[in-house]
């Protein structure tokens, strides 16, 4: 098997990233299906602690800023995260090294007959059995783990992490994990386990009562930023930005004091602030991790495509935003950051997002819109976008790949404008994917 069979063979499983999940249910996503992989596999995923994290924004970037700070700390970390910009090697990691093609092979070859024996196990399910059992053999420290998608069924939910991590929580999904804040605060505390301390970033109130009812059923400590940790905004340039994070009840705040992170957005301040009180969670169940070594991961965090500076003069960006709340969010960092200026934006959007909520936040600061599509199956087409773009009173010119776009789009910009590429993870990657190429760079590892 090469290592592009591999990839095709795991995307040959049922793969809820390329087609739409119909139902997030226990008969759709079975955790009994990871179970029997784990037991035939030896349990790899009890060999070592975790973090586990859910939410709808910011989970990456937290999850990144934990991982950053532990290696820094001297931890030999594993780090599963998903869905990836370039290459599927990005999903697993030890540190900053990401899995060679080698071993993705072998251990696909060890999973196919497993797999032949269990009935309809997934593409994230698989993903997620060869990432545990890498780990356990790569005999890591410990172990951040982004959810797929929701919480309580989600494969990775077989772990038993010593903190549990819910950042911001806001209406994505909803076909699947529920129409309010309400139920899918329900689906992402599905992460909650007995007796673990439990993060929660700053929630909407109907969002925080379900974390607080499942977390005191299940006599876990929950720690609340916002209520237990605050912060302090900070200077900031287009390096990044200062803040100072305490802990104002609760416990030890060894870990309070002066950070920066090189990531951009205030939104990025209360993710920084909920991986600080992780990371206090962690040191309180017998972790060392001295207060430099954690402002040191902080400071050299890296986590693309989140507000990404690809061009200073005039500024080209690219941002993930991939619904109304993380839009708003990137909106108002933008206004920050770049205040007065206008923007070209080309925008491209999975078909199943609300993409009009979406528009409506970041048109206001827009003059000219190009809507394209990615190469991901579940892209909208480019002829939908302009429609709904009309559909809320602005014009759109179409562009038939990332690449036409971009080249449409450099010679609109003027002396107080800049360019933001935004929508969808897949629409960043391929923009930056692009915009290397087009300047020259070296080609980015991708699995072609």
């Amino acid at each position: 098997m090469t290592y592009r069979e591999a990839i095709e063979y795991l995307h040959s499983l049922t793969d809820y990233e390329k087609q739409r999940i119909e139902r997030y249910t226990p008969q759709t996503l079975d955790l009994s299906r990871v179970a029997r992989l784990m037991t035939a596999l030896g349990n790899p995923h009890r060999a070592y602690p975790a973090v586990h994290l859910a939410g709808t924004k910011g989970k990456g970037s937290t999850a990144a800023m934990v991982e950053a700070a532990l290696r820094a700390a001297g931890y030999r970390t594993g780090f599963y995260t998903s869905p990836h910009l370039h290459t599927f090697r990005e999903r697993i990691r030890i540190g900053p090294t990401l899995i060679r093609r080698e071993e993705v092979v072998a251990l696909t070859e060890e999973l196919r007959p497993l797999i032949a024996q269990n009935a309809e196990v997934t593409t994230f399910e698989a993903i997620t059995a060869m990432a545990f059992t890498y780990f356990a053999r790569q005999r890591i420290d410990i172990l951040v783990a982004e959810v797929g998608l929701g919480g309580r069924l989600d494969a990775t939910n077989v772990l038993l992490p010593e903190v549990a991590v819910i950042t911001s929580l806001s209406l994505d999904h909803t076909y699947l994990l529920g129409n309010t804040l309400a139920e899918i605060a329900a689906e992402k505390g599905g992460i909650i386990k007995p007796a673990v301390p439990v993060v929660s970033a700053p929630q909407q109130p109907e969002a925080i009562h379900v974390i607080e009812e499942i977390a005191h059923q299940r006599r876990a400590p929950l720690i609340e930023v916002g209520r237990d940790w605050s912060w302090q905004p900070g200077p900031f340039d287009l390096e990044g930005q200062s803040f100072t994070a305490r802990r104002v009840k609760g416990g030890e705040d060894s870990l309070a004091g002066d950070y920066r992170i090189p990531l951009l957005g205030r939104y990025q301040l209360e993710n920084a602030t909920t991986a600080l009180a992780a990371l206090q969670a962690l040191q309180e169940r017998g972790f060392t991790l001295p207060r430099p070594a954690v402002a040191e991961g902080l400071r050299t965090v890296e986590w693309p495509a989140r507000m990404e500076i690809l061009q200073r003069d005039p500024p080209v960006l690219v941002d993930c935003a991939h619904n109304p709340y993380s839009a708003q969010n990137l909106r108002t960092a933008l206004e920050e950051w770049f205040p007065g200026r206008r923007w070209v934006m080309i925008f491209g959007a999975s078909a199943d997002k609300d993409i009009a909520g979406i528009l409506r936040a970041l048109l206001p600061i827009v003059d000219y819109l190009i809507v394209t599509r990615s190469e991901h199956p579940r892209a909208a087409a480019p002829i939908a976008l302009a429609d709904i773009a009309a559909s809320v009173g602005h014009g759109a010119e179409v562009a038939v790949n990332i690449s036409r776009a971009l080249r449409r789009a450099l010679p609109a910009l003027e002396r107080d404008s800049g360019l933001l590429v935004t929508g969808s993870v897949f629409i960043a990657a391929e923009a930056r994917a692009a915009w290397t190429e087009q300047n020259g760079g070296p080609v980015m590892d991708n699995d072609r």
